[in-house]
């Protein structure tokens, strides 16, 4: 078979690394070209594809990753997964989806839709690394600006934040409050 040796090299690359990787980097580590992983990849995801894996090839942050099928991780994440990233309460869960979806936005207009303080869950987000400052909104005083991170990004396994579940009409019209 066509490149046997390389995927199977690239597939050690993947599964020895902790952090995904763009194509370039995997050529990097492994030393080969490009266009050679590329077909590696391909290679990869057609194998993890089949059903008696319990493993897939992912593409999580900009980057491909080897990870456990979702339904396998579901099962065993309570074993496997980090238990501080895990339990997140429901109100800093329902604080992380209001800055998720409506990112750039302040800790003001967090709290207009939320209808509470957020201090609290702004602190334990940004301590967890799913959120941070991404800058100072043009308005007096010049509050901060907060968005996800990369590790918002990996912990629920999107590639970018267009990936998120699309809002229906009540709930889209839920986040525009504070617009």
């Amino acid at each position: 078979m066509e490149f046997e040796k390389e995927t199977a090299l690239c597939e050690t690359v993947l599964f020895l690394e902790s952090e995904p990787l763009t194509v370039k980097m995997l050529s990097n580590k492994a030393q080969l070209s490009e266009e050679v992983v590329e077909k590696c990849i391909e290679r990869l995801k057609e194998k993890y594809k089949a059903n008696d894996s319990g493993i897939e090839l992912a593409m999580i942050t900009g980057g491909w990753t080897l990870t456990p099928k979702k339904e396998y991780w579901d099962v065993l994440k309570e074993v496997y997964g980090s238990k501080r990233e895990g339990k997140l309460s429901k109100s800093a869960m329902e604080t992380l989806a209001i800055i998720a979806y409506s990112q750039p936005i302040t800790r003001a207009e967090i709290e207009q839709i939320r209808g509470v303080g957020v201090d609290n869950m702004i602190r334990l987000l940004i301590e967890r690394n799913l959120i941070k400052e991404v800058g100072k909104k043009e308005a007096p005083g010049r509050p901060v600006l907060f968005g996800t991170t990369k590790e918002f990004l990996k912990l629920f396994r999107l590639n970018s934040i267009s990936e998120l579940p699309k809002l229906d009409e009540d709930e889209q019209e839920r986040f525009e409050l504070a617009r």
